[in-house]
């Protein structure tokens, strides 16, 4: 791949459902793929699909399709994941826990090294293993560890200050699950996660597509489906 060539960010959001459909047809013994299959079952145009690819260097062979196994392996160290990633969770409530607790970090690389929280109860307990320190003590534990990336899931409130006090000490990327965007040095990486922005995303959907209007709200009740018109401009 052209180090000079920017890919696009919808691109890269891509590549982890590549990955992970690829993985799937490893676990099904499938050995090679060609675009317009991998589209049936991604629910991408084919055309997308060698666009995409073509970015890093196309993998494809014309009347073979894709190696399975070998693109897999590519777009793994495209994503990074040929290597471990050394993560700590900041906030020990539910969330926290939650994440400590999902065993495919491990599978992926991403290994969850330590758990900080203000909150005596929960301070010296360990989750799956993970023991959970005093808030208190992260800056030293980072000064002694290498941590690649900081998973918040505390309160907003304290998110801010917590996201700068882990700027300051080195740390690059942050996961951030604190309902609050962030901003930090332009050094360091954050992706933000507001879950409820999905689930108002699928709501939206639900009462586009079962409006008064629709034709499928129409077909539901038996009703004649209106004509579409064509306004002019």
């Amino acid at each position: 791949m052209d180090s000079e060539k920017r890919i696009s960010p919808a691109v890269i959001n891509r590549l982890p459902r590549y990955y992970r459909y690829l993985g799937d047809l490893l676990e099904s013994d499938i050995t090679r793929i060609s675009s317009k299959e991998l589209s049936a079952k991604m629910n991408i145009t084919a055309s997308q699909i060698r666009q995409d690819l073509n970015n890093f260097g196309g993998f494809g062979q014309q009347g073979y399709g894709y190696n399975v196994e070998y693109l897999h392996n590519e777009i793994k160290k495209i994503l990074g994941l040929d290597r471990l990633y050394n993560m700590i969770v900041v906030g020990g409530g539910n969330i926290g826990q939650a994440l400590v607790n999902y065993t495919n970090f491990e599978k992926r690389g991403f290994v969850i090294q330590a758990v900080f929280d203000t909150n005596p109860r929960l301070i010296g307990m360990t989750i799956r293993g993970v023991e959970v320190y005093d808030v208190d003590k992260m800056e030293e534990y980072i000064k002694h560890n290498n941590v690649d990336v900081a998973i918040l899931t505390l309160p907003r409130v304290k998110a801010v200050k917590v996201a700068n006090d882990l700027a300051k000490w080195g740390v690059k990327g942050m996961w951030n699950f604190s309902h609050v965007d962030l901003q930090v040095p332009d050094d360091v990486l954050v992706e933000n996660v507001h879950l409820t922005d999905s689930l108002m995303t699928l709501l939206y959907k639900i009462n586009e597509m079962y409006s008064e209007d629709s034709e499928l709200n129409q077909l539901a009740n038996g009703l004649p489906i209106k004509p579409k018109v064509d306004l002019e401009d």
